[in-house]
């Protein structure tokens, strides 16, 4: 009879089962989409791996990229500021907000990963992917964030860069006239008109914890109201906005 194995040894071998893994084929073609080779191949896949995918005996914190986005979006705002600050070099602290806040979003997050085409990589559950999670901006940002993160741990803020510099290089390209949030410019609206400020209300929450979807209603002194939805607060609250501001200057 084998001996048993040590209790650590069979908790690491427990962890190594239920971790989610891509073939190194994939993981290969992931990198040179991402344009950084990872020594640990593991660090790619956890940024990867969206809660759903770790199954209920796992570790959803320490399998996940939870803890990658929080730290990736951190890294992003700094690096997105910097190149701000160096470009930019006329522009007033309000003028830099809302071009900072364009290109940290989500939504700016989710086109970086569109423009690498790395949506085919993230690690989902069948349901997850069955119900459109590989296309959800959310998941295509938060998975973002965590690749940034993967990146600053083993390469640097330098490495980093490179990967902002490559995967947003098209919004860099294509920057609009007006970046100004849209709950700046309703707010701007309301009070040239003499109204109170707008007043946002979150109407209803649906979806799971990782995926949640905010409706948010905005209302005017006035009496209009425009109701819209987003993967966070913030974000239901300039969509909402934004649709006011269309209603009101009849572009809808």
């Amino acid at each position: 009879m084998k001996p048993a194995r040590p209790k650590r040894t069979r908790l690491r071998a427990a962890v190594k089962a239920v971790r989610p893994s891509l073939p190194p084929e994939a993981l290969k073609e992931a990198q040179d989409l991402i344009g950084f080779k990872f020594k640990d191949a593991t660090s790619l896949e956890r940024a990867l791996t969206h809660p759903s995918a770790i199954p209920p005996s796992g570790d959803t914190v320490k399998l996940s990229n939870q803890r990658l986005e929080f730290l990736g979006d951190r890294v992003l705002n700094l690096l997105i500021a910097e190149r701000l600050i160096e470009r930019r070099q006329s522009d007033s602290e309000g003028d830099l907000a809302p071009r900072l806040n364009r290109l940290v979003k989500k939504g700016a997050c989710a086109e970086a990963m569109r423009h690498l085409g790395l949506q085919p990589f993230i690690l989902l559950s069948d349901s997850e992917i069955a119900a459109g999670g590989r296309e959800r901006e959310s998941t295509l940002g938060d998975t973002c964030e965590a690749i940034i993160a993967a990146i600053y741990l083993e390469g640097g803020l330098s490495a980093a860069r490179k990967f902002v510099e490559r995967a947003w290089a098209p919004q860099f390209e294509n920057v609009p006239a007006e970046t100004r949030d849209p709950k700046t410019l309703l707010q701007e609206w309301a009070q040239g008109q003499g109204h109170p400020l707008p007043d946002y209300v979150v109407t209803g929450r649906s979806g799971p914890d990782h995926a949640p979807q905010y409706e948010v209603e905005v209302r005017l002194a006035h009496g209009k109201a425009a109701a819209a939805t987003g993967p966070s607060k913030r974000e239901a609250e300039r969509h909402a906005a934004a649709l006011m501001l269309r209603t009101l200057t009849g572009t809808e």
